[in-house]
Parts: structure tokens; sequence; C-alpha cells
């Protein structure tokens, strides 16, 4: 890394530079220095020579700083997603600190964020416990909370058996009207969406939830168009689906990639061109898959873990790790992607 103007200690560099004597006849050859220099004699004005020589030092080394300081505009984003997390215990605690260690800027949920029944008595203690410091305004007792909040739950099932699933509304505050929203972060516009038939804007797609959706998709710039939800359009596991699945047309929409909880395994899908990742191993007891879906690329279900998401301008890649931080998936798309 070059040497900035400021950090040049004009002591030390004067002590460094060794000096020729010439005669007093001799001077300076203008070929060097340029002809409008004048001869200089070095044994009476050593003083002028050296501070002449130190300026030009001195602006080689600040125009040099100033060149290699001045980055294009490229915003990074690096971000974890947990699934089917909430559930107080070792796992969802092994989880966290995996989460933690990768000091993502924010973290999204993909469900079930309060296990079993969604209540107010334990909602707290499977959520704030492990990441209240994500949390703002935290309402909780296991510490300060964040200043600006970066947790983005979307809702499960289990949230909804608590009637109006109010415990989440109250323990939460989210944009929009909390049940589904999106955010912008860097190159990444993120979709949180209600996949539960409770939804009190449906979950078909000629819903208003969908018809939001699919304006926003329309406007917006970001480079990648990340949505999430809890119940997966497309899986290999064995939990009954609910009487509708958000099988919308997203690749025609404009997604980049989807992401779901709900089944308590990893897989990674690939879906009429559009790449489906399903997460739901981050806390709750771990399932068994069923029938293969003809699209599933990747499957995983011997440990609990994590996604971390990191996005520029021209790529994003997505990687999946257990909490004994081995990577078992890594998946990357680039804007040229025929998957993107």
């Amino acid at each position: 890394m070059p040497l900035c103007y400021n950090s040049i200690r004009t002591r030390s560099w004067v002590s460094s530079i060794k000096l020729v004597h010439f005669t007093r006849k001799q001077k300076l050859h203008r070929q060097l220095l340029g002809d409008d220099v004048p001869t200089i004699n070095l044994r009476h004005r050593r003083d002028e020579f050296l501070t002449w020589i130190l300026s030009l030092v001195l602006l080689s080394l600040s125009l040099s700083c100033s060149s290699s300081t001045s980055v294009p505009n490229d915003p990074k984003v690096r971000f974890a997603a947990i699934g089917d997390y909430g559930h107080d215990g070792k796992p969802e605690n092994d989880v966290a600190n995996l989460v933690k260690s990768w000091n993502p800027e924010f973290v999204i949920t993909l469900g079930d964020n309060n296990y079993p029944l969604g209540a107010d008595s334990t909602i707290d203690r499977n959520i704030g416990k492990y990441y209240q410091e994500y949390i703002a305004p935290y309402k909780g007792i296991y510490g300060r909370g964040g200043i600006v909040n970066q947790f983005f739950p979307c809702l499960g099932n289990h949230d909804w058996y608590t009637p109006g699933a109010r415990p989440y509304f109250d323990y939460f505050t989210l944009p929009g009207n909390e049940r589904y929203y999106d955010i912008v972060k860097g190159p990444v516009h993120l979709f949180a969406l209600d996949s539960d038939p409770h939804e009190p804007d449906g979950d078909s797609a000629t819903s208003v939830q969908a018809n939001w959706l699919r304006t926003k998709l329309t406007g917006a710039t970001e480079p990648w168009k990340i949505i999430y939800f809890h119940h997966p359009p497309y899986n290999s596991g064995v939990t009954p689906d609910p009487p509708t699945k958000l099988n919308w047309p997203f690749k025609q929409w404009g997604a980049s990639a989807i992401l779901a909880g709900h089944e308590h395994v990893y897989e990674r899908l690939i879906e009429n061109g559009l790449v489906y990742f399903v997460n739901g191993v981050g806390g709750e007891d771990l399932m068994p898959f069923g029938v293969v879906d003809t699209g599933s690329q990747v499957r995983y279900n011997h440990d609990f873990g994590a996604m971390l998401i990191e996005a520029n301008n021209d790529s994003i890649t997505f990687k999946f790790v257990t909490r004994k931080d081995s990577l078992k998936d890594y998946y990357s798309l680039l804007r040229s992607s025929p998957h993107h």
C-alpha cells in the first residue's frame, strides 16, 4: 500500500539522503532537472536542494496515494439466512455462534421463529436470547439490542399458531405491513413474503400480496432480487404442503433466487431456470428426505447450519455451512448467468 502524504516524516527522509559534494563550478545537468531549473551550488545551497527534492518526492507520493484510494462504485453486502431456528437449545446456540462469527451486516429468517406455538411466553428465549444484538428496538431481557434493526424475519406456520401471530408483531418492528415487505441492501433487493394460508392478502399468484411483489420487482433496479418465505414451492422433504404453495412465476417476474424453510433439511434445486434453496436447519429437530424432486441438485440433513450470502454488482454467492463450520454447498450467480 503506497504511503499517503500525511504519513511522511520529513526528518527521516532528509536524514536518509546522502549528499554528493560538487565543486563550485559543477552544476546540475539541465537534461535531468529541466531547462527552467536554475543552476544550484550544492555546497552553499544544499538545504534548498534538499527541500526541492523532498517536495518532488512528497508530491509524487501524494499523487500515488490519491490514485490508489479512488475505488470504483461497487457496493458489497454480506448477510446470513437462518430457517426453522426458533427452538431454545444447543443447536440454535451453535448456529447463532456460527452466524456471529461471520459478522454479517444483517440476518434474514425463513420462518418458524418461535416454536412450538408462537407464544408470547417463549418468543424472547427462542429469538432474543441468541440474536438480540441484531434486533432494534429490542424489547427482551437478554441484552441491549441493536441500534438499527438488522434482523428481518418472515412468518412461518408456527408463528401463526397463536391467533393473529400477535407475539410476532409485538416483538418485531418491520417495514410495510410487517407480514410482507422489502428492503434494499447495497446491490441486493430482498422481498419477504408470507406463505401461510392465514395471510389476509392471500397466497395465490393473483392475490394482493402477489400483485404487490410483481409491482415491486418491476420497479427494482438492483442486480440481485432475492425472495424469501417459509413454505418451499419445490422440495424433497416429507412435511405436508399447505393447501396452496407460493408456486408463482418468480423467474418471469424478475427474481434471482428463492429461499424458503419449513422442511428441516438443506436442499438446492433448479426449477424452470431459477435456483431455489430450502434451509430449515437453524435449530429445530432435523428431518429425513422423502421422494427426491426432479430439480434437486444438493441435499443435506446430517447437521444444523446456516447460509452465508455475499454479493456485489457482478456476482452473488450462496454458501451453506454447518454449525461445525463445514462448507456443504457453494453456489454462485453471475449477472450473465443463465439462471439469472
